[in-house]
């Protein structure tokens, strides 16, 4: 199984039978590696943790020209159906949407909001535990730390964690540093969502070196980058 980072809060999943886009936002981030047709090519799902649009990105487009469903919280799944994605799967929190193959996808809580760019609800944002060839990603969406962690990691045993380091809209590094080694002490952490904007952290130096000061095993991944998970 393959995991590789898109920029901003964005991966590409892919297991052999299934390849998943979450939260693709590539048109007008300069930290994309590559366009959405070419992050595109071959993907199964696009998977979304919540509505805004540095989030949502580019779901529509792919949608349509790839003829695929989009995974996501109930209100923000009727949002994309309004604006023509005619194959969405609804989910809400605590539940699993079962893709096949051992594929699976849980929507669970984030600390955040979540609105279209005119200020239209959403639904609640999520964060996204998903299982792919035996491997348990935990995608954390946008959120501050939050003492529920405890029971996600209890629950799903992540594998892999991906973490919010940029501050502003969520964590910043010192604290999500202290949610890996509080919460998923025994998990591979990634971090994201860090340099696409001005108020954000422009890199993960502070996230590095406070995990290392911590104990956290951190793997820090460029636009691009692969990771060899199974």
């Amino acid at each position: 199984m393959k995991l590789q980072y898109l920029g901003h809060s964005g991966f590409r999943l892919e297991d052999g039978s299934f390849t998943l886009l979450v939260d693709p936002f590539l048109t007008g981030s300069h930290t994309a590696p590559m366009e959405w047709e070419k992050a595109a090519k071959d993907v199964t799902h696009v998977v979304l943790t919540h509505g805004h649009s540095d989030h949502v990105g580019d779901t529509v487009a792919i949608a349509k020209a790839n003829d695929i469903p989009v995974v996501a919280m109930v209100e923000l799944a009727r949002w994309l159906g309004r604006r023509g994605v005619t194959d969405t799967i609804e989910a809400n929190f605590g539940g699993t949407v079962a893709l096949g193959h051992g594929v699976s996808v849980t929507l669970v809580p984030a600390w955040h909001t979540s609105a279209s760019d005119e200020g239209e609800y959403l639904g609640e944002p999520a964060g996204l535990v998903i299982t792919m060839s035996n491997t348990t990603i935990y995608h954390a969406g946008d959120t501050a730390i939050f003492g529920d962690m405890a029971l996600i990691d209890e629950l799903y045993k992540p594998d892999v964690v991906l973490l919010p380091i940029g501050g502003t809209y969520t964590m910043d590094a010192k604290t999500a540093a202290i949610a890996a080694e509080k919460y998923f002490k025994k998990a591979k952490v990634v971090p994201m969502h860090y340099a696409t904007f001005p108020v954000l952290a422009p890199d993960c130096d502070v996230f590095m070196a406070e995990c290392e000061r911590r104990g956290v095993e951190a793997h820090p991944l460029k636009p691009g980058d692969v990771m060899q998970l199974a």
